[in-house]
């Protein structure tokens, strides 16, 4: 009898793809998830903007930019148990919609991953030097010597990733410990200077009314905010890209990503309340809405804050040091989840079959992971030599729109995916359906935000004058570039890979939605040639 998509599957513990199952817990997920926001550099490089835009009310933008992320986390979480595939997006996109917005949904995963490689090689090549005192080259993004070690880390996590998910679990846990202990000290130390005798100048009492949002001052500013916010909520879905490699596959890794967007909330929120207490929101000195500090606004109060006392020297390294492994953790996890959604999309035939190469000793997939390594670096060059590092920054501001595309886009697909299953249960209408669907409403409209904002040149780095005078930043021609760019390859795929795009080669055991909507049971076997196929059952078994 034919499976439909109300009855509840229980997939084996081998996904089918050759990549080593049960290979980490529930804690080393939650630390990846944590990590790949990387959280010290994300405060650092958005806190000063945000202050710029909503003054005293920053904890209330951070507050509110976490609603529509939870929402799609627990869309994450609901489709991860029935569909615990690491292709994520890709794989749930297109068993709710069909193959062409599956694709699309695997495309906004690889082109925000991508583009974002190179911010944050940039600053962990520019942290090199600062932390070693050679500030000359650190403060210029544009040097060689930057260019040059951020290509050397880029190769470092690749290489990393290449070696297995146990040791990049091993390496993001230490990486993160080190982040949360200076995070802690840095947020207890700024505090404790506020509430003490003899307070900084700029120092200001935390007050509720600092998470009012409505004492904003227009609509516009705090869209803008919300928009800017959703950057440093983004990479905690990289603990459901490994699902296929933790152990309980369908339970694990949804947890895991639930519990990282808490986290990461409360770690936002106290450091964002310490460093306003301490620093102000003045646009002069240390104060947040300095812009001459936007770019780094945890070393600047942090090396106000320490003092210049032996511990305040050492306090201010670890600073530097912190934004550093940051940086470099979320190279890393920003590799593990593109590779897997490319190895996903290889595995069903969507993408050529190369990309669904597993390493024989270590478990990993091979070309998806040294190209994503190998693409990363030659945009990064590519970025450099066209402007000197500053169309780094608009990649920064165009992933935008990858972000809330295929964020938006996953929390429609639980919906859709649900909605038969729905009235169930008031659990099963509220975490299957209400709440994904809003998150994907919210987050569609910060993508119409995004891209009007980004549409203004003002608001990039780089401006791009056209032969009719007309400018264009690049922040938007990255971001809708890269959306053409994945139409088109869709476009070419559709031709080049039929049986996936006519519903052939899905999965296994689920529902396989053909032309006519009609759905058959099939699954997904690696036969002697390691090449994935569709095994359809006896006529007597539909």
């Amino acid at each position: 009898m034919a499976t439909n998509a109300a009855t509840e599957i229980r997939t084996s513990d081998d996904g089918g793809k050759g990549l080593k199952t049960g290979a980490i817990g529930f804690f080393s997920s939650v630390v990846i998830g944590v990590a790949s926001t990387a959280p010290a550099y994300s405060l650092a490089a958005t806190l000063g903007p945000i202050v710029i835009l909503v003054g005293l009310q920053s904890p209330a933008i951070i507050v509110l930019a976490f609603v529509p992320i939870l929402f799609v986390s627990i869309g994450y979480q609901q489709l991860n148990k029935r569909e615990p595939d690491c292709g994520t997006t890709f794989t749930w996109a297109t068993k709710a919609f069909g193959p062409k917005t599956g694709w699309m949904g695997g495309w906004g995963i690889i082109a925000a991953d991508v583009l974002v490689m190179a911010s944050l090689a940039q600053v962990a090549g520019q942290y090199m030097f600062l932390l070693v005192g050679a500030d000359g080259i650190g403060s210029d993004p544009s040097s060689g010597w930057v260019l040059l070690a951020g290509l050397i880390w880029m190769g470092l996590m690749t290489y990393i990733c290449f070696r297995g998910i146990e040791i990049s679990a091993r390496f993001q846990q230490a990486l993160l410990a080190l982040e949360v202990l200076v995070l802690v000290v840095f947020a207890g130390t700024a505090l404790v200077r506020v509430y003490g005798s003899d307070p900084p100048d700029t120092a200001i009492r935390p007050e509720l009314s600092w998470f009012n949002p409505f004492e904003i001052g227009s609509i516009n500013t705090f869209a803008q905010g919300i928009i800017l916010m959703l950057f440093i909520y983004w990479g905690w879905d990289s603990a459901v890209a490994i699902n296929e490699e933790t152990k309980d596959r369908d339970k694990t890794p949804g947890r895991a990503a639930v519990t990282s967007t808490i986290l990461l909330l409360v770690t936002y929120v106290i450091v964002a309340l310490a460093a306003q207490s301490y620093a102000g929101v003045g646009d002069s000195g240390v104060g947040l809405a300095n812009e001459e500090n936007s770019s780094d606004i945890l070393s600047v109060v942090g090396d106000a804050a320490f003092g210049d006392s032996t511990f305040g020297s050492v306090m201010g390294k670890l600073l530097i040091l912190l934004v550093l492994c940051s940086a470099a953790a979320c190279t890393q996890t920003t590799i593990l989840p593109t590779s897997r959604t490319t190895l996903s999309m290889a595995a069903f035939k969507a993408i050529p079959r190369r990309f669904a190469d597993i390493h024989p000793k270590y478990l990993t997939p091979t070309s998806s992971t040294i190209w994503m390594g190998v693409i990363s670096a030659l945009i990064y060059l590519a970025m450099n030599f066209y402007s000197g590092g500053g169309l780094v920054e608009d990649a920064v501001t165009a992933i935008g729109m990858m972000i809330a595309f295929y964020y938006g886009l996953t929390g429609f697909a639980c919906a859709w995916y649900y909605r038969r299953e729905l009235t169930g249960s008031v659990r099963d209408f509220l975490l299957r359906g209400v709440f994904p669907a809003l998150g994907g409403v919210l987050l569609f409209g910060g993508l119409i935000l995004t891209a009007v904002q980004d549409w203004k040149p003002e608001n990039s780095a780089v401006v791009w004058t056209t032969p009719w005078n007309w400018t264009i930043g690049w922040a938007f021609l990255l971001g809708a570039g890269s959306a053409v760019l994945g139409v088109a390859l869709m476009i070419w795929a559709s031709r080049v890979y039929k049986p996936f795009f006519r519903g052939e080669t899905l999965n296994r055991d689920t529902p396989i939605f053909l032309a006519e909507d009609a759905p058959i049971t099939a699954r997904l076997t690696l036969p002697d040639s390691g090449t994935p196929g569709l095994v359809v059952p006896p006529p007597e078994d539909k």
